[in-house]
């Protein structure tokens, strides 16, 4: 059952699917975004220092933890015909083959204008050890409808 914008209130949470990465996901996300940069390829490139840091193997795209979260958004507001409107996000650690990330967010604030409702919300992906991966914000917006003026 879909939720209606009048369920919901500051705190509620959303879960989004767990994703298994692998070097075979990796390497399809390289050629679904065309972006084969060796951080995501190349063992030997990554055995050494990348800037000041050492990943100490290939990681996953951050864009990855973005579809992700996207997903999530999508298949708890489209039910609802809700739009997913906006998503800011930070990286904060690297993801690798092995790991295992799901996202999740938590209602933070409902807003009512002229024309439009909109929910904002925290979103995050915590890997399988519950470290946080990617964090960030999104808004949500429910049109008006005939019974909601």
């Amino acid at each position: 059952m879909a939720i209606t914008f009048d369920q919901i209130e500051a705190g509620l949470g959303i879960e989004g699917p767990k994703f298994a990465v692998s070097r075979e996901s990796i390497r399809l996300f390289c050629d679904a975004s065309l972006d084969y940069n060796p951080l995501h390829l190349d063992d030997d490139y990554m055995k050494g220092d990348f800037g000041k840091t050492n990943f100490g193997g290939i990681i996953m795209h951050g864009m990855n933890n973005f579809g992700l979260i996207t997903r999530m958004l999508t298949d708890w507001a489209l039910p609802a015909g809700a739009i997913h409107r906006r998503l800011e996000t930070r990286w904060l650690k690297p993801v690798k083959p092995g790991d295992t990330i799901m996202p999740s967010g938590v209602v933070k604030a409902t807003r009512v204008t002229e024309k439009s409702r909109w929910v904002t919300i925290e979103v995050v992906v915590n890997n399988q050890r519950g470290e946080q991966v990617a964090t960030g914000e999104a808004m949500v917006e429910f049109p008006m409808t005939a019974s909601a003026s």
